[in-house]
């Protein structure tokens, strides 16, 4: 240790009595700061400049006129561009645009083709064709230049994108703002309708009253048949305007009775009444299926499946009818499959209840059921409620929609019915005189009113209906709350569907500019370089170093190589600070780290040229070049190609760039003693490395230095 120690003071004795050896020693703790702070002073604030990157915009669209009003969006695209100050946006002719980005003098060109604002306008045809920008860009020139062309770019679509949509939807919920306005000045009208539907339903008793005393008259008009012969030509008249009347009277009534018949509420309770017994039949059908089961208890399930099936029989022929009555009034029959579904569950219900018939019979005498029956009622009641589950499913998609269709016929046949009704009631008189008048009208009347009387009931029941369901929904629902919601406000929703999510920034631990986010990789990268120009300009051999041991002299010229990295890495630090005024949040940690990747830095090149020589200086600056690319100093690690990625976690720089970016965007103490702890662990293992295979190794390269120094081309 003594002999390391004589070599240290004599080196630096050396230099300070050596006004030659302190400039170039000056010289090189200074200079590798330079590199820098003029890398870091040159990327301080590159996206903030963009204004002087000329991209060229052309407008060619000739505009288009929608709706009768003419518009040019290509105009007002170059009219918001003039205002924009984030690129050097310049409007030249398309001509002009092409020859200068190809030549260089614009990074990029837009132009806006003729028809954009014709294209734009399809979105109110049948036939949409979506508006075109023309980018080009020059990519020879720059590297990072076309990622902010683009940028801007990308930004101009979105920017016509979202007022278009802004607008688009300013269109829609105008009309909407319309409709509630409409229904608000036809509220009382509405109001008046459902008045006169509950009018309705308190007149039906008088009405029928009136259709039994109409029925009585035309028992008793066939007595003076024969004293209205006189009169036939004005009853035959009378007559045929009367049928017209009645026929249509019988058309309404009949289809208002399906109507009823085929009720959605009906059908669905009905429906899923029939699958809750499907699945009580499928439970006993499971205890059928156990082993070892008595007779007797074969029998007393089969009692309850017979029941259960009896049930759901009746239930699914209730269903049918049903259906097969609203099919009726559907021109394309669109319930024809939902009838074929519901005949199949019908028939497998009727083969179950034969199949449980079966099994009864045979456990009647005490005798064990016969698996066949068994496994074919097993296979039956799977099948039913299958076909059961599937139909309830289907129910909302299927008989819903055809369901409420006829509601709504009901709802006008209805009152088409009041009016029919009032005016046979006006002219019952005139209708009284003509069936006393004529025979065939007698019995016409006679015919009709049988249909109207027994039809009569089903009429007064749907009324009943329709108004329930008023009152019901009335209880519900307000519809003035529905008028509100549609009267909005037009400017606030447009706004709100054109950017309907805003986007909150947080940044944490935030860096005022770009430099000062890449000094942890320049301030390190200038480390390493330092380290290179000492080895490049300072020997590593001691003149007489055969008077001492190889570990003596590797360490004691490794502690004069050490303290100059360490004054650089002084320098450099404190010049990040206060002379070039590096935004760095742990100041005083930030120097004390960066003169410990000095000493890493020193200690692995120095190791390097102690052993290998010249090669070594190679070594040094292979392993800088793989740093640049695998440490993650300027893109993330995870963008590099795979084999970068794979060397990653060796690197020296990777963590004391880690580390030194801890300390200037502040500080988390766990990652900082992870950075520290395996850069320590580098150095440990090199400095051993040094101290225990420099003599072995630096002899062989020894030979190989000397045998390249006979060319005298090297030192």
């Amino acid at each position: 240790m003594k002999n390391t120690v004589y070599i240290y003071t004599r080196d630096l004795k050396r230099i300070f009595t050596n006004w030659a050896m302190i400039i170039i020693v000056l010289t090189l703790m200074i200079l590798p700061s330079f590199y820098a702070w003029f890398n870091i002073k040159a990327s301080w604030d590159p996206y903030g400049r963009t204004e002087g990157i000329a991209i060229a915009v052309t407008s060619e669209d000739e505009g288009s006129t929608i709706r009768g009003q003419h518009v040019n969006v290509g105009k007002d695209i170059i009219a918001t561009l003039k205002k924009n100050k984030t690129l050097g946006w310049t409007f030249v002719s398309k001509e002009k645009a092409d020859h200068g980005v190809k030549h260089g003098d614009y990074y990029a060109s837009i132009v806006i083709p003729k028809d954009f604002s014709q294209k734009l306008g399809t979105v109110l045809q049948d036939r949409l064709e979506k508006p075109v920008i023309i980018y080009k860009v020059n990519e020879k020139i720059n590297a990072v230049a076309p990622k902010i062309t683009s940028k801007g770019a990308s930004s101009l679509t979105q920017q016509i994108s979202e007022k278009f949509v802004k607008t688009a939807n300013g269109a829609i919920f105008s009309v909407f703002n319309e409709l509630g306005i409409t229904l608000q000045r036809d509220l009382p009208t509405i109001q008046q309708v459902e008045q006169r539907i509950f009018e309705l339903e308190n007149r039906l008793p008088e009405i029928k009253k009136v259709i039994n005393e109409a029925n009585d008259t035309t028992q008793k008009a066939g007595a003076i048949v024969s004293k209205a012969q006189a009169a036939l030509p004005e009853v035959e008249r009378l007559t045929a305007d009367g049928a017209q009347m009645t026929q249509q009277l019988n058309t309404f009534l009949t289809k208002s009775d399906e109507v009823l018949k085929t009720a959605e509420p009906t059908i669905n309770e009905t429906l899923q009444r029939v699958q809750q017994r499907a699945l009580g039949v499928q439970e006993l059908k499971n205890q059928l299926m156990e082993k070892d089961i008595a007779p007797a208890e074969v029998s007393a399930a089969a009692e309850q499946l017979k029941v259960q099936l009896t049930k759901q029989i009746a239930d699914t022929g209730e269903i049918l009818t049903l259906l097969t009555d609203l099919n009726a009034l559907s021109q394309q029959k669109v319930l024809s499959p939902v009838i074929n579904d519901v005949k199949n569950v019908n028939g497998l219900l009727q083969q179950q209840l034969s199949d449980v018939n079966d099994l009864q019979q045979q456990t009647k005498n005490g005798d064990a059921p016969d698996s066949s029956v068994l496994d074919r009622f097993s296979s039956r009641t799977d099948q039913a409620v299958s076909k059961l589950n599937t139909l309830t499913n289907s129910y909302s998609s299927t008989i819903v929609p055809a369901v409420e269709q006829a509601i709504k016929e009901a709802k006008d046949k209805t009152a088409s019915a009041n009016s029919l009704l009032e005016e046979a009631n006006k002219s019952m008189p005139d209708v009284s005189n003509v069936l006393s008048k004529t025979a065939s009208g007698i019995l016409l009347g006679q015919q009709e009113l049988a249909k109207i009387t027994k039809d009569f009931p089903r009429i007064e029941q749907n009324v009943h209906n329709i108004a329930d369901k008023i009152r019901k929904f009335q209880r519900k629902e307000n519809i003035e709350d529905i008028i509100n919601l549609l009267k909005n406000d037009v400017q606030k929703e447009s706004d709100f569907f054109a950017k309907p999510v805003l986007l909150k920034e947080e940044r944490l631990y935030p860096i005022p500019n770009y430099g000062s986010a890449m000094s942890p990789f320049y301030t390190t990268l200038c480390l390493w370089v330092g380290a290179l120009l000492l080895v490049s300009i300072l020997s590593v051999e001691v003149a007489d170093e055969e008077r001492f041991k190889s570990y003596e002299v590797y360490l004691g010229r490794l502690l004069t190589f050490l303290s100059i990295a360490l004054v650089q890495a002084f320098i450099v630090t404190l010049g990040d600070l206060f002379l070039i005024n590096t935004y760095v949040v742990d100041k005083v940690p930030f120097i004390f780290l960066g003169l410990l990747c000095s000493f890493v830095f020193m200690t692995i090149v120095y190791t390097l040229v102690a052993i290998f020589g010249n090669a070594g200086k190679a070594m040094a600056i292979v392993l800088l070049v793989l740093q640049l690319s695998a440490a993650g100093g300027t893109f993330p690690i995870q963008v590099v190609p795979a084999f970068f990625q794979a060397l990653n976690p060796f690197l020296p720089f990777t963590y004391a760039i880690s580390m030194m970016r801890e300390v200037v965007g502040g500080m988390l103490a766990d990652i900082v003693r992870k950075d520290v702890t395996v850069l320590l662990c580098i150095w440990l293992g090199v400095l051993l490395v040094g101290i225990f295979l420099h003599k072995p190794l630096s002899k062989t390269s020894a030979k190989l230095t000397k045998k390249a120094r006979e060319s005298k081309l090297i030192h």
